[in-house]
């Protein structure tokens, strides 16, 4: 699918570009170009992969003139690049209306005019009945990329919706692992929250299954293992030899939820099972090619996909976390 193709990833230096760049070597690409801002970035991944198959354009998704630029003779684009902590959003609506919004826009029309192949966009459960800015600007980001597929071009723009990825920049199992080392205890916003999580190859593994199966205004979503955020803590400290660590509760932050969905009620309507591994999302826009792909596909039985259901037992969390790297086996 990859070999001797040219792929752009925007917001590629962080832990999914790392593991995205990885797997992608593996196809014997003709060339990989990273579009971020930050140089020092881009020179310690320079450094960390060592392979002239790697190209480095320094610019921001916001920059229409030099993203139609980077654009040039790619075949694929992972759209990986947007302002993603909560508080920030929340503190900073316009900064991450320009990025998540106006840079997915740019992306959209740099790809169209450069001829690319498949757009990949790469949401988050909290697009999902937003309750936050980021979900907010997430949700028309998906919006956007669905449109897209109506732009009467050759170019393909599919959406993949995740949950939060084990050991990414800010990941709360790096907060909990620094606060148990060096406080022996860890602050917990809510008693009951839950997340989904999944692992960085596994979210790569839903990158390539969407590029790979898509016609083309799909948004594929891998179903994920739930967590309670104080059974993550717990398995955590019992690993780092504090079986009873303190826990203080800290409070819900401006448009944070105790529970996340990756599906509503509403686009379970829509929603089909592709196998054991992945949803997909179809669109209520009439694309074309997409009833003919997913006609013989059965219709979810479920009517929302929440993070306080079917939690992981400490042991498979456990389990999820060796599989990580983040503990011992």
């Amino acid at each position: 699918m990859f070999r001797d193709k040219r792929i752009l990833i925007t917001g590629g230096t962080g832990s999914w570009g790392y593991e995205l760049v990885r797997q992608l070597l593996d196809f014997g690409p003709k060339e990989i170009i990273i579009f971020s801002r930050n140089e020092s970035s881009q020179v310690a991944m320079q450094r960390t992969f060592e392979d002239d198959t790697l190209s480095f354009i320094i610019g921001d998704i916001r920059d229409k003139d030099a993203l139609n630029r980077a654009c040039a003779r790619i075949d694929y684009v992972f759209h990986l690049a947007a302002l993603k902590h909560v508080p920030v959003c929340e503190e900073q609506p316009y900064e991450a209306m320009k990025t998540n919004v106006l840079g997915t826009q740019y992306v959209i029309e740099a790809a169209i005019e450069n001829k690319v192949e498949k757009v990949i966009y790469i949401s988050t459960d909290k697009a999902a009945n937003p309750s936050n800015f980021y979900g907010m600007t997430k949700a028309i980001g998906e919006k956007l990329i669905i449109h897209a597929n109506l732009l009467h071009t050759d170019t393909r723009f599919v959406c993949v919706r995740g949950g939060n990825v084990l050991g990414t920049n800010g990941s709360v199992i790096h907060l909990f692992m620094k606060q148990i080392r060096e406080k022996g205890k860890v602050g917990i916003t809510d008693m009951n929250m839950t997340r989904f999580f999944l692992t960085l190859q596994d979210a790569i593994s839903l990158l390539f299954k969407a590029t790979e199966a898509s016609v083309g205004g799909e948004t594929f979503v891998m179903m994920m293992p739930t967590c309670k955020i104080t059974d993550l803590a717990q398995v955590l400290g019992e690993a780092m030899g504090n079986p009873h660590v303190e826990m203080n509760e800290l409070g819900v932050r401006p448009g944070e939820k105790i529970h996340e969905i990756l599906l509503t009620e509403f686009e379970s309507q829509t929603t089909i099972m592709y196998d054991e591994q992945y949803l997909v999302i179809l669109p209520t826009l009439d694309i074309p090619g997409i009833k003919q792909q997913y006609d013989s596909f059965s219709k979810v039985s479920f009517s929302s996909f929440c993070s306080s259901h079917s939690l992981m037992s400490k042991d498979e969390i456990k389990e999820l976390l060796v599989k990580g790297g983040f503990l011992p086996k």
